[in-house]
């Protein structure tokens, strides 16, 4: 199909032209996350990707490590083994405003979303498209499913696509969307299928990422 092709080239020629010409924010990123905080550089969550495949995206780390029965772990053991924090995240479409976890270096890629950068590796593999629904959480898609049963048809058609590094959620809002909101957005854009449309959130993209706007 031409849409896949098109869309295929523009995420490898994207892709790479975007890691070279950011090339010294990542090389500074990872430089500051190893002097300020112990633990790796990277973080590799798994993600629901295309027919529901889970993949390892690729992010700069932005929380501390804690250590937990002698070994250090990732904040998320650390959120699981507090029911009070982890009631919170749920309630809040699995995030927190002021979450306790994020490292001094963490709050600020993440408001500008230079944290997201690493996932071009994700792009270039073909986990991830650089325009696409948002990558969820397995236990998120799980959850979010039983508090709006409404969204399962959304969520079936987001699953037929890759994932995006980034969106039409992320341009417009991004955590001010809740959940039942944004795959509405995802599912539309999926079903949209235009290179277009894909080249307008592209050059979206770095002004919410200026912005940070809606970033926690």
């Amino acid at each position: 199909m031409l849409y896949d092709f098109l869309k295929r080239t523009v995420d490898i020629i994207g892709s790479i032209l975007i890691f070279i010409l950011f090339s010294p924010l990542v090389i500074a990123t990872a430089i500051l996350i190893k002097i300020t905080s112990e633990g790796p550089i990277f973080y590799t969550p798994a993600r629901v990707g295309k027919g529901g495949k889970l993949f390892k995206m690729l992010k700069f780390r932005s929380m501390y490590m804690y250590e937990i029965n002698g070994k250090l772990v990732h904040a998320k053991k650390y959120l699981e083994q507090n029911p009070k924090l982890m009631r919170q995240y749920q309630e809040n479409s699995f995030k927190l405003a002021k979450d306790p976890r994020v490292t001094t270096v963490g709050k600020f890629v993440r408001k500008y979303s230079i944290d997201e950068l690493p996932q071009l590796i994700n792009v270039l593999k073909g986990d991830m498209s650089l325009v696409g629904p948002r990558a969820y959480q397995k236990d998120e898609l799980t959850h979010q499913q039983k508090v709006y049963p409404k969204t399962k048809k959304y969520v079936k058609i987001i699953l037929t696509a890759r994932p995006g590094a980034s969106g039409p959620w992320q341009v417009s809002g991004r955590s001010f969307i809740n959940f039942d909101k944004r795959v509405v957005m995802d599912a539309k854009y999926v079903q949209r299928k235009s290179i277009l449309y894909d080249l307008w959130i592209i050059t979206k993209t770095p002004i919410a990422m200026i912005t940070g706007k809606g970033a926690v």
